[in-house]
């Protein structure tokens, strides 16, 4: 069930939450990317900075991406089932795709470098596919909006599993 408001345990508020977010013992990763489902969006109730937690449908590891304040709203509104009075601009992008005849297919979370998450979004028009390189939280409200897939390469959530690479630097982020 998902929630809108309120404080997590965390010390987070907690914007949209899905099951637990514990930190679960994690099996041993098949090859190749897996599906991952949005289980959390909180604000750090100390800084104020947005953060989605996914977890992968095969074994169930998470990890965390920092993203921004636009950013958090664009994947809160559907996943809350609230019709803002104006489209978004992912509203607008699939409504824009929806006159051209492009579906997006599938989106994957290709890589963590720097501190900084990366995604490519998969686009379907006219039986050929396309990719477009693409910030993981545009990517996931797209999918999102879109009833698509979202994915995850397991190079994400091994490189997420570490702590950030410069010492004094801010959480992953996208």
């Amino acid at each position: 069930m998902a929630r809108f408001g309120g404080i997590g345990r965390t010390g987070c508020v907690l914007l949209i939450g899905v099951g637990l977010l514990a930190a679960r013992g994690a099996a041993a990763p098949a090859a190749g990317p897996q599906e991952v489902s949005v289980v959390g969006l909180f604000v750090e109730r100390e800084t104020g900075t947005p953060t989605i937690v996914l977890e992968g449908k095969r074994d169930q590891r998470r990890f965390a991406m920092v993203i921004g304040h636009a950013e958090a709203t664009g994947i809160a509104v559907p996943l809350s089932n609230v019709t803002p009075p104006r489209p978004l601009t992912h509203d607008l992008f699939l409504t824009l795709f929806g006159r051209l005849n492009v579906a997006v297919s599938r989106v994957v979370i290709t890589d963590l470098r720097d501190n900084t998450f990366y995604a490519v979004v998969y686009l379907t028009a006219g039986g050929s596919t396309l990719e477009l390189d693409a910030r993981p939280s545009d990517a996931i409200a797209l999918a999102i909006r879109a009833k698509a897939p979202v994915f995850a390469e397991d190079r994400v959530f091994e490189k997420s599993a570490r702590p950030p690479t410069a010492p004094g630097t801010p959480g992953n982020r996208i």
